[in-house]
């Protein structure tokens, strides 16, 4: 199912009229229509300093990903934001980019409210000051060259980079470099000086020794040639659309799914059992800014920093089933919760939700996001026990 951004967004507008776009709202009964959100706040009110205020939103919201100190790597590949050659390289606009919009086709969602995250204007500048607190001095970047042959770039790239970093269609173990997002926001020198400096504390080496000035052309020269229009934003924060119906096919038998591990039920198994016609209910742990572009089809928003929507849920045995892309990170603390709570029969589902389009379960994607570059192969049956989901 496809629509229009902008169209998309006017119609949850519509719908919605004055709603906070940070929460999802309160969901009707099983047969009622939909009602309005409520407003909520993402974080307590800003401590003493920006910086401060940026750090415990850090804390609720990045680290799940980013780890506790901004190393980088503990869900989905995601990566450090603490070396020193990103640091030095990232501009304040750049960093603004990247909470804003996000990564699409990445467990990155944007977190601003103009695209449907939690983040008003001040807290993204919180952010930027935590990430830049105690960073080193920024340094001065060239002028890009325009130089460079694409296509003995993309030899080069196929044969040292893709390993780690991916193609156009399959992601990898490292930075996406040929996101969207990614190649329309960086700054000019941004990719050179990672290339050829590396990313210290990482897997990322510097190259500037093994790769001449020319080859370094001929790769981001291929790079930039992977750069494709970015869909146009809505001009106003788009509201996050009210819960429908929350128990899908309400009327079925409950589904049974060989678990692996009790805990994680496989894209194949939910996405046959609701061919079936079996009954449950599907949450989407992301940010709503994610869940507006692609979901699951008949899922709802339940973001993994706003927990108490989970008493919105009918605690009655229907199993529920929460997904997210890292896979398992903001799935798992969904699905902690539901089973603190009581909920016997709560489950990740195992490979998340770009492994669910890949396989042609149904979804409602906006214009411009129906294909997602599938997700790295170490995601099916990646054991996140080390991270505590």
């Amino acid at each position: 199912m496809r629509f229009p951004v902008v169209f998309l967004f006017a119609a949850l507008l519509a719908a919605c009229g004055a709603a906070d776009p940070e929460a999802p709202p309160p969901p009707p009964e099983t047969s009622a229509a939909p009602v309005s959100a409520a407003p909520a706040s993402v974080a307590a009110p800003p401590p003493s300093s920006p910086a401060d205020h940026g750090a415990a939103l850090y804390a609720k919201l990045c680290a799940l990903c980013h780890g506790t100190d901004r190393e980088g790597y503990a869900a989905d590949n995601a990566p450090s934001l603490k070396s020193s050659t990103f640091l030095e390289t990232a501009t304040e606009a750049f960093l603004r980019d990247a909470i804003v919009f996000g990564r699409p086709g990445t467990a990155m969602a944007g977190y601003g409210r103009q695209v449907g995250g939690p983040l008003r204007p001040n807290d993204v500048a919180a952010l930027v000051a935590f990430l830049r607190r105690d960073a080193p001095p920024p340094v001065a970047l060239p002028p890009e060259s325009m130089a460079g042959n694409v296509a003995n770039g993309k030899v080069i790239y196929d044969r040292e980079c893709a390993s780690c970093h991916g193609t156009q269609t399959q992601r990898g173990t490292a930075v996406h470099l040929a996101n969207i997002q990614l190649l329309a926001s960086a700054p000019p020198g941004f990719l050179r000086y990672a290339l050829v400096h590396g990313r210290p504390g990482t897997k990322m080496e510097p190259w500037g020794g093994k790769l001449d000035a020319r080859a370094q052309d001929d790769v981001l020269a291929y790079l930039r040639s992977l750069a494709m229009p970015v869909p146009t934003a809505p001009s106003g924060p788009p509201p996050v659309p009210p819960w429908g119906p929350i128990v899908i096919n309400p009327k079925g038998k409950a589904p049974t799914f060989d678990l692996r591990e009790g805990r994680y039920a496989s894209v194949d198994q939910v996405g046959k059992a609701l061919q079936a016609g079996r009954k449950m209910i599907i949450v989407d742990a992301r940010a709503p800014s994610d869940w507006l572009k692609m979901h699951i089809t008949g899922s709802l928003p339940l973001p993994y920093y706003q927990l108490d929507l989970v008493d919105r849920l009918p605690n009655d045995g229907t199993t529920v089933i929460a997904y997210c892309a890292c896979p398992h990170h903001a799935s798992g603390v969904v699905v902690d919760e539901l089973r603190k709570r009581g909920f016997k029969n709560a489950y990740v589902l195992d490979e998340g939700v770009y492994a669910w389009q890949q396989k042609g379960f149904p979804v409602v994607a906006a214009e411009g996001f129906e294909k997602f570059p599938s997700p790295p192969h170490d995601h099916h049956g990646h054991d996140h026990h080390g991270h505590k989901h």
